[in-house]
């Protein structure tokens, strides 16, 4: 089962580097968010997989799931969710004010 995930999120990351290293703000800001699942996963992973197994431990015994990577994964997401928000806003206002979504064409504006 941690072949199978690493390799999602060797993906994932691999994909995300790709949109953030493109033109496009909202490909960036797409690449940002596939960036941080692929993270959100190998928190997953690295804590271990475990089936099965219930996440209180005075319920269950000795055999229990530990919740806090959940707890943490959980508030990344919230947090990550409003940056996301934060970048499609930006770009929003950007493509506003410029017309244009592209980086490269407002970089030259910047040096004219």
């Amino acid at each position: 089962m941690e072949l199978i995930m690493l390799i999602a999120i060797a993906v994932l990351c691999a994909i995300g580097t790709y949109f953030l290293l493109t033109r496009s703000l909202i490909r960036v800001a797409i690449g940002t968010i596939l960036i941080s699942h692929g993270v959100h996963l190998l928190f997953f992973t690295l804590a271990g997989l475990r089936e099965g197994y219930p996440p209180l431990v005075h319920i269950s015994g000795e055999q229990a799931t530990d919740p806090l990577p959940q707890a943490l994964v959980l508030t990344a997401i919230v947090i990550g969710f409003g940056i996301i928000a934060f970048l499609i806003i930006l770009a929003y206002r950007i493509y506003e004010e410029h017309g244009t979504e592209d980086l490269e064409q407002l970089r030259g504006e910047n040096h004219e």
